[in-house]
């Protein structure tokens, strides 16, 4: 079976900061948390993987993060893994993978793996075996009522049920629950997915 990996992140952030491109002195887009889902031809859900991750320059989550993403600073503490750990795990997930985000989630991963490695740390997969997509041009392209919402928003905009999956929008997991489902509804409504996928 073809199977391609749809993505999300959550990193650090502030009042603000996205609409000042995180240039603030000291604001970088550390990941805090990634979710990711693999998915069949039909866009049914085959594997999940989900991790949190410490961030290193900043690692105290600011009060806007945790109000926007429900992530509080002990389940960071407590559960959250090394950067170049989690990174390593998510890119041996995609090995081999279509890996699609709703923008530009690629550049963050590539930032934050930047960092580890200057800090010495090695990640045990590259990026290399995976080719990754920006899948949001495309699903606004095709369903224009897509175009002013966040990847949590998609099943809303669309008519379909909430993803009966635990989390809220600016969950990274819930967050690919709700691409999925949009995916999953253009395909069913005869829409083909783009070239590349599988």
């Amino acid at each position: 079976m073809s199977t391609f990996v749809v993505f999300d992140l959550e990193f650090t952030s502030w009042a603000g900061a996205l609409e000042q491109d995180w240039s603030a002195p000291g604001q970088l887009r550390e990941i805090v948390q990634i979710g990711a889902l693999r998915l069949g031809e039909d866009c049914s859900v085959v594997e999940e993987y989900e991790a949190l991750v410490r961030p290193v320059a900043n690692p105290r989550l600011s009060a806007y993060f945790t109000e926007l993403t429900g992530i509080d600073q002990a389940a960071v503490d407590r559960d959250g893994l090394p950067a170049a750990r989690a990174l390593g795990d998510f890119l041996e997930f995609c090995q081999g993978q279509s890996v699609l985000s709703y923008g530009n989630d690629m550049v963050v991963l590539g930032e934050n793996a930047g960092w580890a490695r200057a800090r010495g740390e090695e990640l045990r997969s590259g990026f290399l075996g995976a080719g990754f997509l920006n899948i949001r041009p495309w699903l606004n392209a095709v369903a224009p009522v897509t175009a002013p919402v966040n990847v949590g928003r998609l099943w809303h905009v669309l008519g379909l049920p909430r993803p009966a999956v635990a989390g809220q929008e600016h969950s990274a997991l819930f967050d690919c629950h709700s691409l999925a489902a949009a995916l999953g509804h253009l395909r069913a409504t005869g829409t083909a997915l783009p070239e590349g996928c599988f």
